[in-house]
């Protein structure tokens, strides 16, 4: 099976979970048993980043259900260009790596407050990825103005009034099939610019999976 087989496999698969109609409905069901057991390392190397993320303060972290799809959804759409927006202390940075070591891929992350981004270097280099990873400290609506593309796949999980500018400065770099990941998309109403500049753009395809991370695709 193709890589984008096993994407559009992987979407359809956790869009059946989501409300129905638009980003609106009831929260989540509950887990299937078995379905969300605890990842099984395939070798030292993965153990030894599962065991580092395990021990990571989760201070503005996503859940490990969420950091699990964004694994998902990099090695399976085979991204190599990762660009993320909020490292706080770099969990959702170790689930990438995760992915981009078998992809061959790099991740570049922007992280505001100093503290933060000290602590996520020091978790990546306790788990050796930190080869696989760039920090950029800073206001990242400035700092991502020196990106260029293509780029693969983008996580935004910063400042939600902030979503918006990050999609309209980064989506001319995101390559046609890349995609567009965007947390905690329905806990605010300050994300209803971007929800809207992400369902009615016919360059788009967007679903909402597991009732937090919207998921856009940039037709190809």
């Amino acid at each position: 099976m193709s890589r984008i087989a096993v994407l559009v496999t992987l979407l359809s698969l956790a869009a059946c979970a989501q409300p129905p109609q638009g980003f609106g409905g009831p929260r989540r069901m509950g887990r299937s048993e078995g379905l969300n057991n605890a990842p099984v390392p395939r070798d030292e190397a993965e153990k030894k980043i599962l065991s580092t993320a395990a021990q990571v303060d989760r201070y503005l972290n996503v859940p490990e259900e969420d950091a699990r799809l964004i694994r998902l959804l990099v090695e399976s759409s085979g991204a190599k260009t990762a660009v993320e927006l909020g490292t706080s202390t770099g969990y959702s940075g170790l689930w990438f790596a995760l992915a981009l070591r078998a992809t061959g891929g790099h991740l570049t992350t922007f992280e505001y407050d100093a503290g933060r981004a000290r602590t996520a270097r020091d978790n990546f280099t306790r788990a050796g990825v930190d080869s696989l990873i760039t920090i950029v400290e800073g206001d990242a609506h400035e700092k991502i103005k020196s990106l260029k593309g293509p780029i693969d796949i983008v996580f935004i999980d910063a400042d939600k009034e902030g979503y918006l500018d990050y999609l309209k400065q980064l989506l001319p770099l995101v390559k046609p099939g890349g995609l567009i990941l965007a947390h905690n998309i329905t806990s605010r109403s300050s994300i209803a610019d971007y929800v809207e500049a992400v369902t009615t753009n016919p360059q788009l395809e967007t679903l909402l999976l597991n009732t937090q991370m919207a998921v856009t695709l940039k037709k190809r």
